[in-house]
């Protein structure tokens, strides 16, 4: 017996060292679907931090808290910021997509453009990615300045290119995926089958940098194309 103790110390101490880091430091998550392109696509590994929000009762790498309510350590996000979140319909599905809309915020997408408190933002054309434009869109910092990412647009006349006006309750943020016509995020209500509003408590870590990325269209026994199997310039690259 105190030889199997022995044995089992030093893997439960293991065990115990990796829980704790994927609970309050960082836990990789690897992006399924392509909601987030350009800045994030089908393949990549992200490394997200735990600790940026405080912690919730979805922070632990498997399962829940139970009976447990708001935040310990609480920092509010910024707009801006991508954020992985447990979905409000279904808390065993994570997402990630950008936040959009903080508390109070008036949320509208007019003919394609976004805006926020009656406030067009700012976008200017950067190139193409597969038939599609890309914008470098700009969104109102919370201290007072600007953050600039990219979308991708197929057309400004898509099905939800025209929203009526979302009002962000106390408590809860308004999230919407990069790839703006390709996307089930907050514009679309929980019973259609989308994201609505999403409550601090379903926060879970922001997106900081990519650790990997894995094309799916090469597969594994596709010999000839391993040199392409990993994206390598998406390495360790910052998430903005």
């Amino acid at each position: 017996m105190k030889g199997w103790m022995r044995e089992l110390k030093p893997i439960l101490l293991s065990l115990g060292f990796v829980l704790v880091v994927r609970t309050v430091l960082a836990e990789p998550y690897t992006v399924p679907s392509g909601s987030m392109i350009p800045t994030l696509l089908i393949g990549d590994e992200l490394i997200g931090s735990k600790y940026a929000y405080g912690f919730g009762k979805y922070s632990l790498p498997f399962g829940q808290l139970p009976d447990f309510s708001g935040r310990f350590l609480d920092r509010p996000p910024e707009r801006g910021d991508v954020i992985v979140f447990r979905l409000p319909r279904d808390p065993s599905t994570t997402y990630v997509k950008r936040l959009i809309g903080l508390p109070g915020d008036h949320v509208q997408l007019r003919q394609g453009r976004l805006y926020i408190n009656d406030t067009m933002v700012p976008r200017r054309e950067a190139g193409t990615q597969d038939g599609d434009t890309i914008y470098v869109e700009t969104l109102p910092a919370s201290d007072g300045g600007t953050r600039e990412h990219q979308i991708l647009e197929s057309t400004d006349a898509d099905r939800y290119d025209n929203t009526r006006i979302f009002v962000v309750p106390p408590g809860h943020y308004f999230m919407m995926g990069d790839n703006r016509d390709n996307s089930i995020d907050s514009r679309i209500a929980p019973e259609q089958g989308g994201v609505g509003f999403v409550p601090e408590e379903n926060l879970v870590a922001r997106a900081e940098f990519l650790l990997a990325s894995r094309d799916p269209d090469v597969g594994w026994l596709d010999f000839g194309r391993w040199a392409h199997l990993f994206r390598l310039d998406r390495s360790f690259g910052r998430i903005n």
